[in-house]
């Protein structure tokens, strides 16, 4: 196989997985659109165990305090928020849209044992809550 030809091979697989992952893209935003899919978006989160508390940090850009939802499960905690849309004119062209909004959802598993929420806050875009287990 001559150089020209391996460049031009591996030029045109590029372009294809670039291709590929603008499809799938915008797959990801035509799921905005259908009214089953309620949860959209899963926000990154961090979580830390410090002795009996467990720290949980959720990333929400653009949420406000009260658009937050926290439930605990029978496996740990489940975070609703909802993000309202940004405005964009009818004359802009979208070029890049990589700040959630909408629907988010999040689940997180927590190790074993029962746990009281001690604190709640959202600071800087992001939710900060803080668990104490709960001895019986």
């Amino acid at each position: 196989m001559n150089f020209y030809r391996s460049e031009s091979w591996m030029w045109a697989e590029a372009c294809a997985r670039l291709d590929e992952a603008e499809r799938r893209h915008r797959h990801f935003f035509d799921l905005l659109a259908l009214p089953a899919a309620r949860a959209v978006w899963e926000p990154p989160a961090d979580i830390f165990v410090a002795g009996s508390e467990v720290h949980v940090v959720v990333a929400l850009p653009g949420v406000r305090a009260e658009e937050v939802q926290v439930q605990f499960t029978a496996s740990g905690l489940q975070i609703d928020a909802v993000a309202a849309s940004r405005a964009i004119g009818s004359r802009m062209d979208v070029i890049r849209l990589e700040i959630p909004y909408g629907r988010m959802r999040r689940r997180v598993e927590l190790p074993p044992g029962r746990y009281a929420l001690a604190e709640r806050r959202l600071e800087l875009g992001c939710l900060h809550l803080r668990l104490t287990e709960v001895r019986p």
